[in-house]
Protein backbone atom coordinates (compact mmCIF):
# COMPACT_ATOMS: atom_id res chain seq x y z
CA UNK A 1 0.00 0.00 0.00
CA UNK A 2 2.55 1.99 0.67
CA UNK A 3 4.52 1.36 -2.28
CA UNK A 4 1.57 2.57 -4.33
CA UNK A 5 1.28 5.56 -2.79
CA UNK A 6 4.72 6.29 -2.90
CA UNK A 7 4.03 6.17 -6.84
CA UNK A 8 1.03 7.57 -6.56
CA UNK A 9 2.76 11.00 -5.31
CA UNK A 10 5.87 10.46 -8.16
CA UNK A 11 3.16 10.44 -10.40
CA UNK A 12 1.42 13.63 -9.30
CA UNK A 13 4.75 15.71 -8.63
CA UNK A 14 5.90 15.03 -12.27
CA UNK A 15 2.06 15.97 -13.62
CA UNK A 16 3.08 19.51 -15.10
CA UNK A 17 5.66 18.01 -17.18
CA UNK A 18 3.76 15.11 -18.68
CA UNK A 19 0.92 17.78 -19.43
CA UNK A 20 2.90 20.22 -21.23
CA UNK A 21 3.27 19.71 -24.99
CA UNK A 22 6.39 18.24 -26.63
CA UNK A 23 8.90 19.32 -29.29
CA UNK A 24 7.35 19.05 -32.45
CA UNK A 25 8.28 16.07 -34.69
CA UNK A 26 10.86 16.09 -37.15
CA UNK A 27 10.02 14.53 -40.56
CA UNK A 28 11.66 14.65 -44.00
CA UNK A 29 10.09 17.46 -46.27
CA UNK A 30 8.55 15.12 -48.41
CA UNK A 31 6.53 13.43 -45.74
CA UNK A 32 4.59 17.01 -45.27
CA UNK A 33 4.59 17.81 -49.46
CA UNK A 34 7.31 19.24 -49.54
CA UNK A 35 10.50 19.47 -52.25
CA UNK A 36 13.57 18.72 -49.89
CA UNK A 37 15.97 20.03 -53.38
CA UNK A 38 13.56 23.01 -53.50
CA UNK A 39 14.53 23.85 -49.95
CA UNK A 40 17.98 23.87 -50.46
CA UNK A 41 17.56 27.02 -52.41
CA UNK A 42 17.09 28.68 -48.88
CA UNK A 43 20.36 27.12 -47.81
CA UNK A 44 21.96 29.19 -50.36
CA UNK A 45 19.91 32.54 -50.25
CA UNK A 46 20.94 32.30 -46.59
CA UNK A 47 24.55 31.58 -47.21
CA UNK A 48 24.70 34.59 -49.42
CA UNK A 49 23.78 37.01 -47.02
CA UNK A 50 25.99 35.78 -44.37
CA UNK A 51 28.77 35.84 -47.60
CA UNK A 52 28.04 39.59 -47.93
CA UNK A 53 27.85 40.40 -44.31
CA UNK A 54 24.08 41.08 -44.08
CA UNK A 55 24.37 38.44 -41.16
CA UNK A 56 26.45 36.75 -38.91
CA UNK A 57 24.43 33.63 -38.82
CA UNK A 58 20.85 32.57 -38.80
CA UNK A 59 18.00 29.55 -38.00
CA UNK A 60 15.63 28.44 -40.35
CA UNK A 61 12.70 26.47 -39.13
CA UNK A 62 9.78 25.42 -41.39
CA UNK A 63 6.60 23.62 -39.88
CA UNK A 64 4.05 22.25 -42.09
CA UNK A 65 0.90 20.22 -40.90
CA UNK A 66 2.21 20.63 -37.50
CA UNK A 67 5.39 18.92 -38.11
CA UNK A 68 9.29 20.25 -38.09
CA UNK A 69 9.87 19.91 -41.27
CA UNK A 70 13.20 21.66 -42.27
CA UNK A 71 15.55 23.20 -39.08
CA UNK A 72 18.88 24.41 -39.91
CA UNK A 73 21.36 26.30 -38.44
CA UNK A 74 23.96 28.79 -41.01
CA UNK A 75 27.34 30.81 -40.02
CA UNK A 76 28.21 31.93 -36.07
CA UNK A 77 25.61 33.48 -33.68
CA UNK A 78 28.92 35.49 -32.55
CA UNK A 79 31.62 36.83 -34.38
CA UNK A 80 32.85 39.21 -31.77
CA UNK A 81 34.85 39.63 -29.48
CA UNK A 82 35.38 35.47 -30.23
CA UNK A 83 33.49 33.41 -32.80
CA UNK A 84 30.84 30.94 -31.61
CA UNK A 85 29.16 28.89 -34.72
CA UNK A 86 25.30 29.10 -34.74
CA UNK A 87 23.39 25.95 -33.25
CA UNK A 88 19.72 25.16 -34.12
CA UNK A 89 18.68 25.73 -29.86
CA UNK A 90 19.94 29.40 -30.35
CA UNK A 91 18.21 31.72 -28.47
CA UNK A 92 17.29 34.91 -30.14
CA UNK A 93 16.06 38.52 -29.05
CA UNK A 94 12.85 38.75 -30.66
CA UNK A 95 12.77 42.49 -30.67
CA UNK A 96 9.51 43.48 -32.33
CA UNK A 97 8.12 39.72 -32.84
CA UNK A 98 7.37 39.99 -28.76
CA UNK A 99 4.35 42.18 -30.02
CA UNK A 100 2.94 39.64 -32.04
CA UNK A 101 3.76 36.02 -30.25
CA UNK A 102 3.29 37.39 -26.30
CA UNK A 103 1.49 41.05 -26.10
CA UNK A 104 -1.21 40.07 -28.88
CA UNK A 105 -2.15 36.81 -27.73
CA UNK A 106 -2.67 37.87 -24.59
CA UNK A 107 -4.62 40.75 -25.04
CA UNK A 108 -6.92 38.33 -27.28
CA UNK A 109 -6.60 35.67 -23.94
CA UNK A 110 -8.10 38.31 -21.53
CA UNK A 111 -10.52 39.66 -24.69
CA UNK A 112 -12.16 36.59 -24.83
CA UNK A 113 -12.24 35.89 -21.15
CA UNK A 114 -13.80 39.12 -20.46
CA UNK A 115 -11.72 41.08 -18.86
CA UNK A 116 -11.90 44.07 -22.00
CA UNK A 117 -13.24 44.62 -24.75
CA UNK A 118 -11.25 45.94 -27.96
CA UNK A 119 -13.76 48.68 -28.08
CA UNK A 120 -12.98 49.57 -24.85
CA UNK A 121 -11.50 53.51 -24.39
CA UNK A 122 -7.72 53.31 -23.15
CA UNK A 123 -8.03 55.18 -20.35
CA UNK A 124 -11.12 53.25 -18.82
CA UNK A 125 -7.81 51.11 -17.42
CA UNK A 126 -5.25 53.92 -18.00
CA UNK A 127 -6.10 57.34 -15.90
CA UNK A 128 -5.29 60.24 -17.76
CA UNK A 129 -4.10 58.72 -21.09
CA UNK A 130 -5.38 61.66 -23.35
CA UNK A 131 -7.84 60.82 -26.40
CA UNK A 132 -7.38 62.74 -29.53
CA UNK A 133 -8.55 66.63 -29.72
CA UNK A 134 -10.02 67.81 -32.64
CA UNK A 135 -10.94 71.87 -32.73
CA UNK A 136 -13.60 70.94 -35.14
CA UNK A 137 -14.63 67.17 -34.03
CA UNK A 138 -13.82 67.03 -30.29
CA UNK A 139 -12.29 64.32 -28.81
CA UNK A 140 -12.19 60.80 -30.52
CA UNK A 141 -11.50 58.09 -27.99
CA UNK A 142 -8.45 55.86 -28.45
CA UNK A 143 -9.39 52.56 -28.03
CA UNK A 144 -8.09 49.02 -27.21
CA UNK A 145 -8.19 47.98 -30.86
CA UNK A 146 -6.63 51.02 -32.01
CA UNK A 147 -3.66 50.00 -30.08
CA UNK A 148 -3.56 46.36 -31.76
CA UNK A 149 -3.89 47.83 -35.18
CA UNK A 150 -1.49 50.78 -34.80
CA UNK A 151 -4.06 53.19 -35.74
CA UNK A 152 -4.03 55.29 -32.34
CA UNK A 153 -2.13 58.05 -33.62
CA UNK A 154 0.83 57.56 -30.93
CA UNK A 155 4.31 58.20 -32.09
CA UNK A 156 6.10 55.57 -33.20
CA UNK A 157 8.99 56.06 -30.44
CA UNK A 158 10.89 57.99 -27.74
CA UNK A 159 14.14 58.00 -26.73
CA UNK A 160 14.73 57.48 -22.83
CA UNK A 161 17.97 59.08 -21.50
CA UNK A 162 20.56 57.17 -21.52
CA UNK A 163 20.91 57.88 -17.43
CA UNK A 164 17.23 56.32 -17.01
CA UNK A 165 16.49 53.35 -14.67
CA UNK A 166 13.94 51.45 -15.42
CA UNK A 167 10.62 53.47 -14.58
CA UNK A 168 7.66 51.88 -15.78
CA UNK A 169 5.08 54.10 -14.50
CA UNK A 170 7.08 57.36 -16.02
CA UNK A 171 6.85 55.48 -19.69
CA UNK A 172 3.53 55.20 -19.02
CA UNK A 173 2.94 58.64 -17.63
CA UNK A 174 4.67 59.79 -20.86
CA UNK A 175 2.87 58.08 -23.59
CA UNK A 176 -0.69 59.00 -21.50
CA UNK A 177 -0.12 63.13 -22.64
CA UNK A 178 2.29 62.85 -26.06
CA UNK A 179 0.58 64.75 -29.01
CA UNK A 180 -1.01 62.54 -31.51
CA UNK A 181 -0.87 62.58 -35.18
CA UNK A 182 -3.67 61.76 -36.21
CA UNK A 183 -7.15 61.01 -35.78
CA UNK A 184 -7.62 57.41 -34.41
CA UNK A 185 -8.83 54.92 -37.22
CA UNK A 186 -7.95 57.53 -40.08
CA UNK A 187 -3.95 56.79 -40.35
CA UNK A 188 -1.57 53.98 -39.53
CA UNK A 189 1.90 54.57 -37.72
CA UNK A 190 3.49 51.24 -36.26
CA UNK A 191 4.70 52.16 -32.91
CA UNK A 192 6.01 50.59 -30.30
CA UNK A 193 3.86 52.95 -27.67
CA UNK A 194 1.27 51.44 -28.74
CA UNK A 195 2.20 47.89 -27.37
CA UNK A 196 4.02 49.34 -24.02
CA UNK A 197 0.10 50.88 -23.55
CA UNK A 198 -1.45 48.14 -24.33
CA UNK A 199 1.05 45.94 -21.76
CA UNK A 200 -0.55 48.31 -19.14
CA UNK A 201 -4.17 47.37 -20.16
CA UNK A 202 -3.02 43.71 -19.49
CA UNK A 203 -1.05 43.99 -16.45
CA UNK A 204 -3.80 45.82 -14.82
CA UNK A 205 -6.79 43.66 -15.87
CA UNK A 206 -4.70 40.28 -15.12
CA UNK A 207 -3.28 41.58 -11.97
CA UNK A 208 0.01 39.82 -13.26
CA UNK A 209 3.03 41.15 -15.15
CA UNK A 210 3.68 40.86 -18.33
CA UNK A 211 5.96 37.72 -18.24
CA UNK A 212 4.26 35.77 -15.73
CA UNK A 213 1.09 36.27 -17.82
CA UNK A 214 2.47 35.20 -21.09
CA UNK A 215 4.31 32.49 -19.47
CA UNK A 216 2.04 30.69 -17.38
CA UNK A 217 -0.98 31.05 -20.21
CA UNK A 218 1.01 30.42 -23.33
CA UNK A 219 4.93 29.87 -23.00
CA UNK A 220 4.81 26.88 -20.20
CA UNK A 221 1.59 24.79 -20.93
CA UNK A 222 2.77 24.70 -24.96
CA UNK A 223 6.09 23.38 -23.30
CA UNK A 224 8.00 26.70 -24.64
CA UNK A 225 10.86 26.12 -22.21
CA UNK A 226 13.80 28.13 -23.74
CA UNK A 227 11.24 31.53 -24.38
CA UNK A 228 11.06 34.14 -21.63
CA UNK A 229 11.50 37.84 -20.38
CA UNK A 230 14.82 38.67 -18.71
CA UNK A 231 14.36 41.37 -16.43
CA UNK A 232 17.61 43.81 -16.09
CA UNK A 233 18.40 46.80 -14.38
CA UNK A 234 21.68 49.07 -13.67
CA UNK A 235 23.55 48.21 -10.15
CA UNK A 236 25.12 50.80 -8.39
CA UNK A 237 28.05 51.61 -10.52
CA UNK A 238 25.41 52.07 -13.20
CA UNK A 239 26.30 48.57 -14.75
CA UNK A 240 23.69 47.02 -16.29
CA UNK A 241 23.16 43.32 -15.31
CA UNK A 242 20.30 40.93 -15.09
CA UNK A 243 18.10 41.02 -11.94
CA UNK A 244 16.49 37.38 -12.55
CA UNK A 245 17.40 34.02 -14.67
CA UNK A 246 15.41 33.16 -18.04
CA UNK A 247 12.90 30.16 -17.52
CA UNK A 248 15.84 28.01 -19.00
CA UNK A 249 18.54 28.77 -16.95
CA UNK A 250 17.88 25.77 -14.66
CA UNK A 251 18.00 22.96 -17.25
CA UNK A 252 21.50 23.98 -18.55
CA UNK A 253 24.28 21.80 -18.15
CA UNK A 254 25.97 21.86 -14.46
CA UNK A 255 28.36 24.60 -14.80
CA UNK A 256 27.65 26.50 -18.40
CA UNK A 257 26.10 29.77 -18.08
CA UNK A 258 22.40 30.14 -19.52
CA UNK A 259 23.70 33.13 -21.70
CA UNK A 260 25.85 30.34 -23.29
CA UNK A 261 22.69 29.91 -26.24
CA UNK A 262 22.06 33.23 -26.47
CA UNK A 263 22.71 35.28 -29.86
CA UNK A 264 24.47 38.50 -29.10
CA UNK A 265 23.44 41.76 -30.12
CA UNK A 266 25.80 45.09 -30.38
CA UNK A 267 29.03 45.53 -28.76
CA UNK A 268 29.13 47.62 -25.31
CA UNK A 269 32.61 49.03 -25.34
CA UNK A 270 35.65 47.50 -25.88
CA UNK A 271 35.54 43.83 -25.37
CA UNK A 272 31.83 43.17 -24.52
CA UNK A 273 28.45 42.64 -26.50
CA UNK A 274 25.06 42.95 -25.25
CA UNK A 275 23.80 38.99 -24.41
CA UNK A 276 21.08 38.27 -22.72
CA UNK A 277 19.58 41.66 -22.44
CA UNK A 278 16.68 43.23 -25.03
CA UNK A 279 18.41 44.95 -27.65
CA UNK A 280 15.74 47.92 -27.81
CA UNK A 281 16.43 50.61 -25.49
CA UNK A 282 12.85 51.69 -24.51
CA UNK A 283 12.33 47.98 -23.18
CA UNK A 284 15.40 47.58 -21.27
CA UNK A 285 15.98 50.92 -19.45
CA UNK A 286 12.11 52.15 -19.48
CA UNK A 287 11.08 48.53 -19.02
CA UNK A 288 13.74 46.85 -17.26
CA UNK A 289 13.73 43.87 -20.12
CA UNK A 290 9.93 42.96 -19.42
CA UNK A 291 7.98 44.94 -22.31
CA UNK A 292 5.20 44.84 -24.34
CA UNK A 293 6.85 46.05 -27.82
CA UNK A 294 10.16 43.99 -27.14
CA UNK A 295 11.69 42.22 -24.48
CA UNK A 296 11.33 38.40 -25.21
CA UNK A 297 13.67 35.49 -26.30
CA UNK A 298 12.99 31.90 -27.68
CA UNK A 299 14.56 29.61 -30.01
CA UNK A 300 13.31 28.37 -33.20
CA UNK A 301 11.88 25.28 -31.91
CA UNK A 302 10.12 26.74 -29.46
CA UNK A 303 7.91 29.19 -31.56
CA UNK A 304 7.46 26.18 -33.97
CA UNK A 305 5.79 24.64 -31.09
CA UNK A 306 3.21 28.34 -31.21
CA UNK A 307 3.04 28.53 -35.17
CA UNK A 308 1.60 24.60 -34.91
CA UNK A 309 -0.94 25.93 -32.10
CA UNK A 310 -2.06 29.10 -34.10
CA UNK A 311 -2.46 26.74 -37.41
CA UNK A 312 -4.39 24.60 -35.52
CA UNK A 313 -6.63 27.59 -33.89
CA UNK A 314 -5.58 27.39 -30.79
CA UNK A 315 -5.16 24.34 -29.47
CA UNK A 316 -1.96 22.00 -29.31
CA UNK A 317 -1.72 18.61 -28.05
CA UNK A 318 -5.03 19.06 -25.62
CA UNK A 319 -3.61 22.48 -24.69
CA UNK A 320 -6.39 24.84 -25.25
CA UNK A 321 -4.58 28.28 -25.08
CA UNK A 322 -7.40 30.32 -27.07
CA UNK A 323 -10.34 29.89 -28.83
CA UNK A 324 -11.03 29.10 -32.51
CA UNK A 325 -12.42 32.52 -33.00
CA UNK A 326 -9.36 34.53 -31.02
CA UNK A 327 -7.02 32.84 -33.07
CA UNK A 328 -8.76 33.50 -36.19
CA UNK A 329 -8.53 37.36 -35.30
CA UNK A 330 -4.76 37.33 -35.06
CA UNK A 331 -5.19 36.43 -39.40
CA UNK A 332 -8.04 39.09 -39.76
CA UNK A 333 -7.81 42.39 -40.90
CA UNK A 334 -10.81 44.32 -38.94
CA UNK A 335 -12.63 46.43 -41.21
CA UNK A 336 -11.30 49.81 -39.81
CA UNK A 337 -8.35 48.60 -40.46
CA UNK A 338 -8.56 47.27 -43.69
CA UNK A 339 -6.98 50.44 -45.64
CA UNK A 340 -3.94 49.66 -43.35
CA UNK A 341 -3.60 45.55 -43.73
CA UNK A 342 -3.22 45.11 -39.93
CA UNK A 343 -4.74 42.44 -37.70
CA UNK A 344 -4.65 42.20 -33.49
CA UNK A 345 -0.92 42.39 -33.24
CA UNK A 346 0.13 40.70 -36.92
CA UNK A 347 0.64 41.94 -40.28
CA UNK A 348 -1.40 41.05 -43.74
CA UNK A 349 -0.10 43.50 -46.35
CA UNK A 350 1.10 46.29 -44.65
CA UNK A 351 4.25 48.22 -45.62
CA UNK A 352 6.02 45.76 -42.95
CA UNK A 353 4.54 42.49 -44.27
CA UNK A 354 7.40 42.31 -46.92
CA UNK A 355 8.99 39.33 -45.85
CA UNK A 356 5.64 36.95 -46.31
CA UNK A 357 7.40 36.94 -50.12
CA UNK A 358 5.27 36.79 -53.52
CA UNK A 359 4.02 33.27 -53.23
CA UNK A 360 2.50 32.13 -50.13
CA UNK A 361 -1.76 33.06 -50.16
CA UNK A 362 -3.25 36.10 -49.50
CA UNK A 363 -4.37 34.81 -46.07
CA UNK A 364 -0.86 35.21 -45.13
CA UNK A 365 0.13 37.01 -41.60
CA UNK A 366 3.57 37.52 -40.21
CA UNK A 367 5.61 40.13 -38.52
CA UNK A 368 9.38 40.76 -38.02
CA UNK A 369 12.12 42.09 -35.33
CA UNK A 370 14.10 45.29 -35.97
CA UNK A 371 17.30 42.29 -34.85
CA UNK A 372 16.53 40.89 -37.82
CA UNK A 373 13.50 37.79 -36.82
CA UNK A 374 10.84 37.21 -38.80
CA UNK A 375 8.08 34.70 -38.99
CA UNK A 376 5.23 33.85 -41.47
CA UNK A 377 2.25 31.82 -41.11
CA UNK A 378 0.53 30.98 -43.96
CA UNK A 379 -3.15 29.33 -42.87
CA UNK A 380 -4.16 28.24 -46.63
CA UNK A 381 -1.13 26.18 -47.64
CA UNK A 382 -0.46 24.72 -43.71
CA UNK A 383 3.16 25.99 -43.92
CA UNK A 384 5.09 28.56 -41.36
CA UNK A 385 8.76 29.99 -41.71
CA UNK A 386 10.29 31.14 -38.75
CA UNK A 387 13.86 32.77 -39.94
CA UNK A 388 15.78 34.24 -36.60
CA UNK A 389 19.19 36.11 -36.81
CA UNK A 390 20.77 38.45 -35.14
CA UNK A 391 21.40 41.38 -38.02
CA UNK A 392 22.66 43.75 -35.37
CA UNK A 393 25.52 42.23 -34.39
CA UNK A 394 28.29 42.88 -33.67
CA UNK A 395 27.20 46.46 -34.75
CA UNK A 396 23.76 47.76 -36.01
CA UNK A 397 23.33 48.10 -40.09
CA UNK A 398 22.63 44.82 -41.45
CA UNK A 399 19.68 44.35 -43.14
CA UNK A 400 17.30 41.08 -43.30
CA UNK A 401 14.43 42.83 -45.50
CA UNK A 402 15.13 41.18 -48.91
CA UNK A 403 16.48 37.85 -47.16
CA UNK A 404 12.84 37.60 -45.43
CA UNK A 405 11.36 37.58 -48.76
CA UNK A 406 13.57 35.58 -50.81
CA UNK A 407 14.13 32.68 -47.95
CA UNK A 408 9.58 32.76 -47.66
CA UNK A 409 9.78 32.61 -51.38
CA UNK A 410 11.98 29.80 -51.92
CA UNK A 411 10.19 27.69 -48.55
CA UNK A 412 6.51 28.33 -50.85
CA UNK A 413 8.49 27.23 -53.96
CA UNK A 414 8.94 23.90 -52.40
CA UNK A 415 5.22 23.15 -51.33
CA UNK A 416 4.38 20.49 -54.26
CA UNK A 417 0.72 18.82 -52.51
CA UNK A 418 -1.57 20.23 -50.43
Amino acid sequence: MKITRLLFLLMLSAWPVFCQAQPLKHVSPEKVGMDSRRLLKADSIIEDAIRQGHIPGAVLAVVRHGKMAYLKAYGNRQVWPKVQPMTTNTIFDLASCSKAISTALSALILCEEGKFRMLDAVNRYIPGFEDWKDETDGLTTIRIHHLLTHTSGLPAYYSPPADAVPDPDAAIERIAHMKRAFKPGTGFRYSCLNFITLQRVIETTSGMSLRDFSRSRIFEPLGMNHTDYIPCAPDADGVWRNTDQPCWAPLMPEGQDWRSIVAPTTRQGADSVLCGMVHDPLARIMNGGISGNAGLFSSAEDIAILCAMLQAEGTWEGKCIMSRQAARLLRTVPRFAEPFGRTYGWDCYSDYASCRGDLFSPQTYCHTGFTGTGIVIDPELDCSVILLTNSVHPDEGGSTIRLRSLVSNAVAASIVQR
